[in-house]
């Protein structure tokens, strides 16, 4: 039997065009596309086919025409993604998928909101960018910031826990997975004291985040215990799958910055998320809208 993969293509617009110069480089590299299924959800259309080949043939033929490496001055070719799913991922029984928190489940910086009460979030949010750049170490980066929130009232995090939103599409997202007989967890470089809550309402199976330093009501400036950086995320994405029975090949992991480059290298497809270029150049599969529920379409979940 010929192994199969899952070509997914999905932009902002309809594509009349891009799917036919995918369906013309398949047949010419011997490939026959044995399904489709179009789909057309709020903020995104496209079509996931089945095709005969191997996910790496498959990499190696849709790359130059996916969006990110098409050499097009038209902004519609430029918004087209074209991923390659494996096909025992999306027929898997029971999924892990594990998701990244500040900008990709929720749209902030959690850290970056409790600066903004010490009168530090220019500062902070300078550090923050160069660490999701892959420019500084995540944990000397996070200890440089938490540092400059020594001294805040422990009421500031309830005020900053009352203003977070989520991504578009990640109530949604969740529920699907989990309607599905499916699991989801949260893995984050920011603090417990404003991800347990939320976890706990969306109905998530795990979360891991930082715990801030407390004493006599106020931040000490300081974390306590593991610093939840690029290799921990790994570490739990493969202690949750292993956890709960599940192969890595049929875990999903999404983030947006370079400390997410593990666990996304690590999972059985990895998605960037409006991610950082040192997210999206190593990402399997990545998602340039506003939807965090694209993901779904990927692996057949709407």
């Amino acid at each position: 039997m010929h192994p199969t993969a899952f070509i997914v293509f999905h932009s902002a617009a309809p594509h009349p065009v891009e799917p036919a110069r995918l369906r013309s480089t398949l047949a010419a590299a011997g490939h026959r596309v044995l399904s489709e299924e179009p789909f057309e959800d709020p903020g995104r259309s496209g079509s996931r086919w089945e095709v005969t080949g191997s996910v790496r043939q498959l990499r190696a033929l849709v790359n130059p025409l996916d969006g990110n490496n098409a050499r097009s001055e038209d902004p519609a070719v430029r918004a087209l993604s074209i991923s390659v799913v494996p096909s025992e991922l999306v027929r898997a029984p029971k999924m892990l998928l594990v998701m990244d928190v500040d900008s990709t489940l929720i749209k902030q910086e959690v850290i970056e909101l409790l600066a903004a009460h010490a009168g530090c979030e220019d500062e902070v949010t300078e550090v923050t960018e160069a660490a999701m750049r892959g420019d500084l170490d995540f944990a000397q980066s996070l200890h440089t910031r938490v540092k400059m929130l020594a001294g805040l009232d422990v009421a500031v995090i309830e005020q900053v826990r009352s203003i977070i939103e989520l991504s578009d599409g990640a109530r949604e997202l969740i529920a699907s997975f989990k309607a599905a007989g499916h699991h989801v967890a949260v893995v984050s470089g920011g603090f417990a004291q404003i991800l347990d809550p939320l976890a706990a309402e969306l109905g998530l199976d795990f979360a891991c985040a930082n715990d801030l330093g407390i004493e006599d009501g106020k931040l000490t400036g300081t974390v306590n215990g593991q610093v939840v950086d690029r290799a921990y995320k790994e570490t739990m994405l493969r202690a949750w799958a292993g956890q709960l029975g599940i192969e890595l090949g049929h875990t999903i992991a999404a983030g947006d910055g370079a400390n997410d480059l593990d666990m996304v290298g690590a999972a059985g497809l990895g998605v960037a998320f409006n991610a950082k270029p040192a997210l999206r150049d190593a990402a399997d599969a990545r998602i340039d809208l506003p939807r965090l529920d694209v993901i779904g379409n990927l692996v057949g979940i709407a």
